[in-house]
């Protein structure tokens, strides 16, 4: 597996290029985006900037917890003053819940790939928590959406695929800013989910089929 203009690159074992989870669930769509992209604009942000600004936050919230799991040091170069203390106070309520739970990681930032559906994806917590097995997505973000669900599925595939038996499964959605709070959420119906996963990963094949005859058509 190799990184490329920071997007994952999943190969099977025999060197084939397959698609990632996200990029899956690209296929659905997300039309609570409209309204609220609207509401912004009303109220006078630049919503590209507003969302850039989040999303910086989120990831480098990301990267405090995956550096404190994996005892590294983290890179705040990139980041502002002002994104850094967001980030810092956001990664602080998952040391928070950490210390009310018995935990302890077993891998992070797993990327493993489904050599039986084609695809891809990086796990981003395998830990025993409270005696249990336990896959745990974090989001930050102000809600838990559908599709996150739906994600944690996918990961649940690769892992049980890949020999981690998979007791329970968690999304930890860390806001980035005091309003956006804090949540610990399980995943209902995840093998429904997992369903609904694989129907989007048909659908994006069979788009991948009718995009290549299409350009076959037009040479």
């Amino acid at each position: 597996m190799s990184k490329f203009n920071g997007h994952q690159k999943y190969y099977t074992k025999e060197g084939v290029l397959v698609p990632g989870v996200t990029t899956i669930l690209g296929v659905l769509a997300k039309p609570a985006l409209v309204p609220w992209a609207n509401k912004l604009g009303l109220q006078g942000i630049d919503v590209g900037k507003y969302v850039d600004s989040l999303a910086d936050v989120g990831t480098l919230a990301h990267r405090i917890v995956e550096a404190y799991l994996k005892k590294e040091d983290v890179d705040y170069a990139d980041y502002t003053p002002n994104q850094r203390t967001l980030a810092e106070r956001a990664a602080a309520k998952f040391f928070e819940w950490e210390k009310k739970n018995d935990f302890s990681v077993i891998k992070s930032e797993l990327q493993l790939v489904s050599e039986k559906h084609y695809f891809g994806g990086t796990c981003d917590i395998y830990a025993n928590l409270n005696g249990k097995k336990t896959l745990i997505d974090i989001k930050t973000s102000k809600a838990c959406y559908n599709e996150h669900f739906t994600q944690v599925s996918a990961y649940k595939l690769l892992l049980e695929e890949n020999g981690y038996p998979v007791e329970d499964a968690y999304i930890l959605r860390i806001g980035r800013e005091e309003a956006e709070g804090f949540d610990v959420k399980d995943v209902p119906m995840i093998d429904v989910h997992a369903e609904k996963f694989l129907a989007c990963l048909k659908i994006l094949q069979i788009n991948n089929k009718l995009k290549e005859n299409r350009i076959l058509v037009e040479k």
